[in-house]
């Protein structure tokens, strides 16, 4: 597992997210840790290293 740290995209603060480099594109949804809102995730790997992340808020 690799762990990624980045900004929520609603409260700012700085979380963590595990990220599974044996798949090499991903898109998914998870709550912020700390303010609880849904952010979608778009990650990819390649040869094991992370190339693309993105955190985005999801507009309800």
């Amino acid at each position: 597992m690799f762990e990624h740290f980045f900004q929520c995209p609603y409260c700012w603060e700085e979380i963590s997210v595990l990220l599974d480099p044996s798949v090499q594109q991903q898109t998914y949804i998870e709550d912020c840790e700390n303010c609880c809102n849904p952010i979608e995730f778009r990650v990819a790997f390649q040869d094991g290293e992370l190339i693309e992340f993105a955190a985005d808020s999801i507009e309800q």
